[in-house]
């Protein structure tokens, strides 16, 4: 289900980024763990490359779909979800499987952001980009609603699944995304001292 923005919606994505608790930033806790993983986390918190997969039309529809899909309309800037996928499939890294019924998953987005356009053209003469929010809203809740049935000659419901698979992936993958949640991040070579159960390292955030 995608979050629909009403006023109060709205009201509460401004009022949870105005008070976002970070209690402990996962980053403060880089020198407890080995160059490795320090290199790879903190990389995720620094600048980003230009997009080397998406060309620009692609990118004008993904960063809306991202927005729709994750709620981060006020805050879209602060993990780069559209630039930690691009990354992702200019690699060719992907999760070892597909969906029957759609290619692999780089020409899947790619099929996909463009069916979304011509969707949004046929209902409205306009890109993705180019429509209101609330006319977005509608179209991907339409896309959503298809389920199984085919849309633009894909499965509607494994489209649905390949973008909402890359957009939590790379969201839960940024450091900020941990504080927000509590996860405490990498505990390598460190490795964890409580194991019973509810009970938290001393480093990790309250609940």
């Amino acid at each position: 289900m995608i979050p629909a923005r009403t006023a109060r919606t709205a009201r509460l994505a401004a009022e949870a980024k105005a008070t976002r608790k970070r209690p402990k930033r996962i980053a403060d806790r880089a020198h407890t763990w080995d160059p490795a993983t320090a290199g790879v986390v903190l990389a995720r918190l620094g600048p980003r490359p230009p997009l080397g997969y998406f060309s620009p039309t692609e990118e004008a529809a993904a960063r809306p779909l991202l927005a729709h899909l994750l709620a981060t309309w006020h805050d879209e800037a602060d993990i780069p979800v559209l630039s930690f996928i691009d990354e992702r499939l200019a690699s060719g890294e992907g999760d070892g499987w597909r969906h029957a019924g759609l290619p692999e998953d780089g020409p899947a987005w790619r099929r996909s952001l463009a069916a979304l356009d011509a969707d949004a053209s046929l209902r409205h003469g306009r890109t993705f980009a180019e429509l209101g929010h609330g006319e977005q809203h509608r179209l991907l809740r339409h896309i959503q609603d298809l389920g199984s049935h085919d849309w633009y000659g894909m499965p509607a419901a494994r489209v649905w699944s390949l973008w909402t698979r890359y957009a939590c992936a790379a969201y839960y993958s940024h450091p900020h995304s941990w504080d927000e949640t509590g996860y405490g991040g990498p505990a390598y070579p460190q490795g964890y001292l409580r194991l019973g159960r509810g009970t938290r390292e001393p480093w990790e955030a309250p609940r």
